[in-house]
């Protein structure tokens, strides 16, 4: 069972939060701040499932809920608020005394992904070792001409984008052209038949399990690489 903590956002507000602790014998020596997506908090399916399976595997993940969600509100935040939470969930990971002097990424689900490397482009980009995005929202659906890509080229952190095949919000095939033209060092994994939230069609492909085990796999095979960065 994770840890439930509470992190103070601001002078008045606090958030609850979840810390899955990695299996020490396969310890990476890493965090990863996990934030989940617009329409669900960190109670999600997917982001238990995932921020449990990556402890497995000696990472140890932090969830957390943005203001929105803790105080039960359907309408995400002003994007400066939800930057401001992140930023405040990553100041108190540093804090976290079981958290040692480990390495710290950043990332998360679609939305939660977003906010990460907006955070990551301004004044804060120097104090993660990488970002890891699970369906990058390049565009809403239907609207490609709506990208929300410019502030990637202010990023210098390693950053790993994991994308389904089918993502309405964008296909890989969107995201390389503009990632080809980014300073930091960029690393896309596909998940073929993956929709945004990496699922597969309900016939002819890989289980949802399957797909998210090699993800999964993906992701702290990556960190490995990169975790010595900062």
């Amino acid at each position: 069972m994770p840890d439930a903590l509470t992190i103070a956002v601001g002078e008045s507000a606090h958030v609850s939060a979840r810390l899955y602790h990695s299996v020490e014998a396969a310890s990476t020596g890493a965090t990863f701040v996990l934030a989940h997506g617009a329409g669900a908090g960190q109670s999600s399916p997917f982001i238990v499932r995932f921020a449990t399976a990556l402890a497995a595997r000696g990472l140890d993940v932090l969830t957390f809920n943005f203001l929105y969600t803790e105080e039960r509100r359907r309408v995400p935040d002003r994007n400066d608020t939800l930057e401001s939470c992140y930023r405040a969930v990553i100041a108190s990971a540093r804090g976290i005394r079981a958290l040692g002097r480990h390495a710290m990424f950043s990332g998360g689900k679609s939305m939660g992904g977003r906010i990460a490397s907006q955070v990551a482009a301004g004044e804060d980009g120097a104090t993660v070792s990488g970002l890891i995005f699970l369906g990058y929202p390049l565009h809403p659906p239907g609207q490609p001409q709506r990208l929300r890509a410019a502030h990637l080229a202010k990023i210098r952190a390693p950053m790993l984008f994991i994308q389904g095949s089918r993502d309405p919000f964008g296909k890989p095939d969107e995201l390389r052209p503009i990632l080809d033209r980014l300073p930091a060092s960029v690393t896309l994994h596909v998940v073929q038949g993956g929709d945004h939230s990496l699922a597969p069609p309900k016939k002819g492909h890989s289980s949802t399990e399957q797909l998210e085990a090699e993800v999964q796999d993906t992701i702290v095979a990556w960190i490995r690489a990169h975790r010595s960065a900062h």
